[in-house]
């Protein structure tokens, strides 16, 4: 609890509330039972400032991530906020990388599910399958593996693998998402690993697989728009952290 009031008197309203539902990601992921012991991130942009963004206290699971817990650095790394806790180093390549090339990224997330991994090392990545995967699928791009993410010398490939898209398959790795918020950043990862986990599924029966016709795949984001009522993640978020409140509201310290 003194944790949380010292970091709380020294944010303002708007980091605090960014902190408040970054802390949810992390939790619901969790949930989701798409967390990796210690060694995934999601990391969101501070409010009013380019430069600065909050990241997992390394070394906390998931499930014990609070508001007060996450580390605000710059784009060097650097503590804006004192912290007793660390920071995971490839995390913050990955993190870093993005939020300096794309403004638009106000949250990003990383993620090693099993499914996720399973598909980045198919040679066809992620394929149109189902009605789900064309979410991703018509936003999505592909990073090939160089190794854990210590090299600074691979942001730039990161980044233009990326381009202006919104999911990332990380070859032989797992999965990212991004979205301005994190509400978005997490529906398109919610659709990114479902849809990983129904291709694995699918193609667990060893039967040739019907693909979704490309004039389908093509027409999806507007779909899209009309499914979500032009809401994005923030749809489904409220529900999402009010199932968090009923469980342990303890992320919001």
């Amino acid at each position: 609890m003194a944790e949380y009031s010292a970091v709380r008197d020294q944010v303002t309203d708007e980091e605090w509330q960014i902190r408040v539902d970054l802390a949810a990601c992390y939790r619901i992921i969790a949930m989701y039972g798409w967390d990796d012991l210690v060694f995934t991130h999601v990391s969101a942009r501070v409010p009013g400032s380019e430069e600065h963004f909050l990241i997992n206290a390394y070394g906390m699971l998931f499930e014990e991530m609070t508001a007060s817990s996450l580390v605000k650095v710059d784009l060097k790394g650097n503590k804006i906020l004192e912290s007793p806790h660390m920071i995971n180093p490839a995390g913050f390549v990955i993190h870093s990388a993005i939020h300096e090339a794309r403004a638009d990224c106000g949250c990003v997330l990383h993620t090693h599910t099993k499914a996720g991994i399973a598909v980045s090392a198919q040679v066809d990545g992620l394929r149109p399958l189902s009605q789900i995967s064309l979410f991703p699928y018509s936003a999505l791009a592909y990073h090939a593996y160089e190794g854990i993410a210590l090299n600074d010398d691979e942001k730039q490939r990161l980044v233009a693998d990326l381009g202006d898209n919104h999911a990332l398959i990380l070859r032989n790795h797992g999965l990212l998402t991004t979205g301005i918020t994190i509400a978005d950043a997490f529906l398109m990862m919610y659709a990114l690993e479902t849809a990983c986990q129904t291709q694995i599924l699918a193609q667990s029966s060893g039967r040739e697989l019907l693909q979704v016709p490309q004039p389908i795949v093509e027409g999806i984001q507007a779909q899209v728009e009309q499914v979500t009522k032009g809401l994005g993640g923030q749809l489904a978020w409220p529900g999402l952290l009010r199932k968090l409140d009923r469980a342990d509201p303890s992320f919001r310290d």
